[in-house]
């Protein structure tokens, strides 16, 4: 041996990664589990239980939805059928690649879809709206549609749902 072996040494080194520098003390007491027998009686006297707070809203009738108007079930199905109608050229349906702008059903139910293209030059320009007009005609309780096509503002991909850009792998 050579005496910086037999050396005491007046410094502590860093432990190793895989040195235990944890001392094992006594384990923190666990806590009680839960029993049954700890369990509220409500039928037990000096013993109340709150009211169940869901019991009034599972009591409670859903608020009637108005068939016309923002939010209508109308208005749904007319969003529904136009998720039916999918671009030519790309395949992604035209709601979810934002080509509508507006859905508005009024109270004699007739509807208005205001809506672009996705460029002025598109090849479906001439028969896309009277497709959509076709095609929300079709939903049973509107009387009549009204398709409103406009340029401004332009159609960017920046319009297109979630859904639509995963679709297309832009996500």
């Amino acid at each position: 041996m050579t005496d910086n072996e037999n050396e005491t040494r007046d410094y502590v080194a860093a432990p190793a990664p895989n040195e235990n520098v944890i001392e094992a003390t006594e384990a923190p007491p666990k806590p009680p589990r839960a029993r049954v027998e700890d369990a509220v009686d409500p039928d037990e006297p000096g013993e109340k239980r709150e009211r169940d707070y869901l019991e009034g809203f599972l009591a409670a009738t859903p608020a009637e939805t108005p068939a016309t108007g923002a939010g209508g079930e109308l208005q749904g199905a007319v969003i529904e059928a136009l998720r039916e109608i999918y671009d030519p050229e790309i395949p992604v349906n035209i709601y979810d690649l934002g080509l509508i702008y507006g859905v508005e059903v009024d109270e004699e139910c007739d509807a208005t879809v205001t809506m672009t293209l996705t460029t002025p030059h598109c090849p479906v320009a001439e028969t896309m709206p009277g497709e959509v007009e076709m095609r929300v005609c079709s939903v049973p309780g509107i009387r009549d549609a009204e398709v409103v096509l406009v340029w401004d503002p332009p159609w960017s991909p920046e319009k297109m749902s979630d859904e639509a850009r995963l679709e297309l792998g832009m996500l």
